[in-house]
């Protein structure tokens, strides 16, 4: 059945890139595949497989039987199994499946409950929306009762 569905979806996805909407057709590393060396594209990539090394493309999305082992920037990064190593991503997206063991820098993120994550989560630029509502500074003055600036 699984089979069947890969097989189904790989001819829409030709179909679909052959028509004037230009839809990508996203490069897939499979189940029983493993790949020694960096990986670079322009489009997608979906990996089901192992991958020793680096990724870097427009959107990642590594499935629930694929892992990373390296460095990985993209614009978007679905991660459904495990990354072993850094992350430089703009939107990432954490499912309960996955297993992060490493560092990601990111503009937004989403994690659902049971995701692992053993390293740091950091938001790259820009100001925290919850701390703009916040003041500035918290001052102690001579009598050691705390103020708002």
């Amino acid at each position: 059945m699984k089979r069947l569905k890969r097989l189904i979806y790989l001819k829409l996805a030709r179909r679909l890139s052959k028509s004037t909407t230009g839809a990508p057709v996203p490069s897939i590393i499979s189940e029983n595949t493993k790949v020694n060396g960096d990986i670079l594209s322009d489009g997608i990539i979906h990996i089901d497989g192992q991958v020793e090394g680096d990724v870097a493309c427009d959107e990642l999305v590594i499935g629930v039987k694929g892992s990373v082992n390296g460095s990985i920037k993209a614009n978007n990064l679905q991660l459904y199994g495990v990354l072993k190593g850094k992350a430089l991503v703009d939107n990432l997206f954490v499912a309960k499946s996955a297993k992060l063991i490493g560092d990601a820098a990111h503009n937004t993120i989403a994690i659902e409950p049971g995701a692992y994550i053993d390293g740091h989560c950091i938001r790259q630029g820009g100001p925290i929306p919850a701390e703009a509502g916040k003041p500035d500074l918290m001052l102690v003055d001579k009598t050691k009762k705390l103020r708002h600036a």
